[in-house]
């Protein structure tokens, strides 16, 4: 079984970060707000009532910030957390695209393929090349985007790009106080979105069709036919007048009266000037370029904006929808003052979770999260339909799913309680919850069922659901997997546990019966601990054909301690690969590891890159079918002066079988993309680089 219990937190509680703690202040300060339980969204009535809302929001932030410091005599305290017989046809008889939560619900990803074309994204560029027939890979053409090209989506011969780019004005001179001690800071370094939409319909010519610019950073996209969403994240513009502690004076940093005297008067002085800030000081502004060159303003306007009832951060949130059969039309807002959490859509809804703000950490305080959803049958507007609220935080999008009207979200919650033996910290207790949720015909989700917990003492390491089963991973020492009955709403019931060493991390399911599972494998030490001397990449397939009793068939173990792949912690790097069910599966997966090398050979020889594919059969085994590697790309393309954009080591891979029946193995990273023969990966038919 599992370990339950409690254990302590790293949250101090004078912690000046997100949750900030006045372990001993006797400031006038206001309690933090309760929970919401009746959450609602309204639309704002006129610019006015969103000033308000806004400027109320600020003034309760700034207070209660620094209402914590006022018995701080050190100064401020900081605090961080946590070759092939069959020649190919004209097109592949079967191919794999990106990974998505959803049927016919694309993601964004910044790679993109058809078939016949693959995209990517890389640096500043987008690069197109031909992929069919294999033997003739190469670079067709490519187009440099504007800004940080992050992701994209391919429908018919449109890509639609989302890179960020800075913000005319938005960086500003910042009082340093802000900066050092990671609070909210004039002009709050913010971001421009452009949506660039491009032609390829000739491969070697990519054409701008439109552009557009939209105040924030992307936090997510989807695409329903010809409808893209995406979802903005923005930051309010601080008045700049703002500071956050009196000026620096060893006398009056000494004396802790003064010092809280000072404080209020500053407190003061900068609600006088929140209050003095119109709305439109607060937003940034947007522009959108037209066929002819003229721009247009498309900044945030009043009458987009929907006011919360419950106690979140100051921020903004848009969904801004674009659709690709009526570029003209221009992109539809709806826009909330708040965090956008997790992001999770169907066909029809779009959710965000975000998170109840406490102000500050007190004992007694638990995690809460607040559901909003959205209609977009529309594909031209995002409509607001209702929202509810969950026990505890939602940790990805694979934690809430949609089925027959009712919304299930798993959990792991956290309840803050007084460390008796450290009265300057706090600890937190978790658990793991399931919510069910279902519109209650007044414009609210209500709570119609609960399992609670999960497992107690652990927190959420990956979650699935399938109709009316769902399967969850909690970790603490151990990994149990647990099976779910979700056919009743209002009864849902946990059924059995089956726990074993590590976790998943993600969970594909294969058929109605199996699940293919990536995660880390972290063996026990004699005291009963993870021993990462022996941890290592884990692939396993279980079998759920019977809830009560589910089984793991297979496992296997990949690479060093040092191994890693991006689909531990990325779905869309994980490519499951099955289009005869009559047959065993594929699964590739990029992968990296660091072998030892020889005293007369460089460091950089002993890195391995390369997409690793492996045989599964649902009868039980995984058995490895080869990698198809890029190292030496990895050496020739890379200069040591690697940045966050520029990665040479392989990220993606795509599959594609001819008419014949042969599948061959595209190799993709941020330097270009190889292919090989599934028969032979060793000997690859051809290597298509990026050229900068």
């Amino acid at each position: 079984m599992a370990n339950t219990g409690t254990e302590p937190s790293m949250l101090r509680k004078r912690l000046l970060s997100l949750v900030v703690v006045a372990a001993c202040s006797k400031g006038p300060a206001p309690f933090p707000a309760d929970i919401q339980t009746r959450v609602a969204l309204t639309r704002a009535s006129s610019c006015g009532e969103l000033t308000q809302t806004v400027q109320d929001t600020a003034v309760r932030q700034m207070r209660s910030q620094m209402d914590a410091w006022k018995d701080q005599t050190g100064g401020i305290l900081t605090g961080t957390g946590d070759a092939p017989a069959a020649s190919p046809a004209a097109a592949p008889a079967s191919y794999t695209t990106t990974n998505t939560q959803v049927e016919g619900v694309d993601e964004a990803d910044f790679v993109k393929n058809d078939g016949t074309r693959i995209l990517v994204l890389s640096g500043h560029t987008l690069f197109s090349a031909k992929s069919w027939p294999p033997q003739d890979l190469a670079v067709a053409g490519k187009l440099e985007i504007e800004g940080w090209p992050l992701s994209m989506f391919l429908e018919g011969n449109q890509v639609v790009v989302f890179s960020a780019v800075p913000a005319a004005g938005a960086f500003q001179p910042v009082d340093s106080t802000c900066v050092a001690n990671l609070l909210p800071c004039p002009g709050g370094g913010a971001s421009t979105t452009k949506i660039t939409v491009v032609d390829v319909s000739d491969l070697a010519a990519p054409a701008v069709r439109s552009e557009t610019y939209l105040p924030g950073y992307s936090a997510g996209a989807r695409r329903v036919g010809t409808s893209v969403r995406l979802v903005l994240s923005d930051s309010v513009r601080w008045p700049a007048d703002v500071r956050w502690m009196p000026p620096y004076d060893r006398s009056l940093y000494q004396d802790r009266s003064k010092l809280a005297d000072a404080i209020s008067a500053l407190e003061d002085r900068n609600e006088a000037i929140i209050r003095a800030t119109p709305v439109e000081k607060w937003f940034p502004p947007g522009q959108r370029k037209l066929a002819d060159g003229t721009l247009i303003d498309v900044a945030y306007r009043c009458g987009d904006f929907y006011l919360s009832n419950a106690p979140e951060r100051l921020g903004l949130v848009t969904v801004a929808t674009l659709d690709l059969a009526r570029l003209d039309a221009g992109v539809s807002r709806s826009s909330i003052v708040g965090e956008p959490g997790t992001i999770y859509a169907t066909r029809d809804h779009l959710y965000l979770a975000s998170q109840h703000w406490w102000w500050w950490g007190v004992s007694g305080q638990r995690d809460y999260t607040y559901v909003h959803e959205f209609d977009i049958g529309d594909p031209a507007t995002a409509a607001y339909l209702g929202s509810g609220g969950v026990e505890g935080h939602v940790g990805d999008q694979f934690a809430m799913d949609e089925h027959q009207g009712a919304l299930r979200v798993a959990t792991t919650t956290a309840r803050y309680e007084e460390d008796a033996n450290n009265p300057h910290w706090l600890r937190t207790v978790s658990s793991t919850r399931l919510s069910v949720l279902a519109p209650d015909g007044k414009g609210s989700l209500s709570l119609v069922g609960e399992i609670a917990p999960i497992v107690d003492g652990e927190r959420l390491m990956s979650t699935r659901f399938i109709g009316d089963k769902g399967y969850a991973v909690t970790f603490r020492n151990v990994d149990p997997l647990v099976t779910l009955d979700l056919a009743d709403p209002a009864h849902p019931r946990k059924v059995a546990e089956l726990t074993l060493t590590g976790f998943s991390s993600y969970l594909q399911p294969i058929d109605d019966d199996h699940l293919l599972a990536i995660g880390v494998e972290l063996p026990l030490d004699p005291q009963g601990h993870p021993d990462f001397n022996r941890r290592a990449v884990e692939l396993s397939l279980f079998d759920v054909s019977d809830l009560a009793n589910p089984r793991r068939t297979a496992q296997a173990l990949v690479g060093t301690a040092w191994a890693w792949s991006e689909a531990l912690w990325d779905h869309h790097a994980f490519n499951w690969y099955r289009p005869d069910p009559a047959k065993p599966g594929l699964l590739a997966i990029p992968f990296s590891d660091w072998i030892q090398p020889t005293a007369a050979q460089p460091w950089w020889s002993s890195f391995v890159s390369d997409v690793r594919v492996f045989s599964v059969d649902p009868a039980g085994s995984i058995a490895a079918a080869g990698s198809l590697g890029m190292s030496d790309v990895y050496i020739q393309q890379g200069t040591g002066n690697w940045t966050w954009w520029y990665r040479p080591w392989v990220r993606r891979s795509v599959m594609a079988t001819d008419q014949g029946g042969s599948t061959f193995v595209y190799a993709v990273s941020d330097a270009g993309v190889r292919v090989a023969p599934l028969s032979n990966l060793a000997a690859p038919l051809g290597t298509a680089l990026f050229s900068r």
